[in-house]
């Protein structure tokens, strides 16, 4: 009963909201389909977005509420969606559900969003730690929290994470990008920043790329003439 159909707002259907149906389905469909709601890049944290995902709300607490419960990930998957619509106590009370029925690493990654959307800095960094105690070779948990660290100024933490990031995934190309990045605003390095570069011009553009050249053009004493050609791969 569940599927991804973008041309039907399934919360308006009838079905939607009816006890057989919220009986019937099944947790993993429940978040996958909560999951695809957010696949358009809609703004779902305003008034009337809440409005209309009342429904959700409801599907959600009434599934997370199972006895036997079900499993974490379904749950943190829901918590996304909360998380999305501006429902950040909610979100987190999920995810805490989560962690009573087993730990795992995507609630702890969903958790650090949500205090990152609060501005939480300090929160999100100490979830992302316990995300990696429980997937420690994860290469992206590394980077995740790396590129935390750089937005709270610690970036000989930066540099730590990320290289230790590239023992477990040594040609990730945006991986790359960002240790040399955290390097040469640790550093002030003219080779690091020339590398960066070359890296940078190989990576499609994104708000992401830009972030990691302005990262590096902070690097203290650095050439004029590295920074204008990391300005001029920006503005390509």
């Amino acid at each position: 009963m569940v599927g991804a159909r973008a041309d039907i707002a399934w919360a308006d259907a009838p079905w939607f909201g009816d006890e057989r149906f919220l009986g019937a389905v099944s947790a993993e469909a429940l978040a996958e389909a909560a999951m695809r709601t957010m696949d358009h890049g809609a703004d779902l944290d305003t008034d009337e977005m809440r409005g209309r995902f009342r429904p959700w709300f409801h599907a959600v607490d009434v599934i997370s509420s199972r006895q036997p419960p079900p499993p974490s990930e379904a749950l943190a998957r829901m918590a996304i969606l909360l998380r999305a619509c501006g429902r950040t106590d909610a979100s987190l009370a999920l995810c805490d559900r989560a962690d009573s029925v087993e730990r795992v690493m995507l609630t702890e990654v969903v958790r650090a969003g949500t205090w990152r959307k609060l501005n939480d800095l300090d929160r999100a960094a100490a979830a992302f730690e316990r995300a990696l105690t429980l997937d420690p070779a994860n290469w992206s948990l590394h980077l995740d929290l790396a590129d935390l660290r750089a937005a709270q100024g610690d970036f000989a933490s930066a540099v730590h994470l990320t290289t230790r990031a590239t023992t477990y995934a040594p040609t990730e190309p945006v991986l790359q990008a960002a240790a040399t990045a955290y390097r040469t605003r640790l550093t002030g390095s003219p080779t690091d920043l020339h590398e960066l570069l070359e890296l940078a011009r190989n990576l499609p553009k994104s708000p992401y790329r830009t972030l990691l050249l302005d990262h590096a053009c902070a690097g203290p004493g650095l050439p004029a003439e590295l920074v204008t050609a990391a300005r001029d791969i920006q503005g390509a």
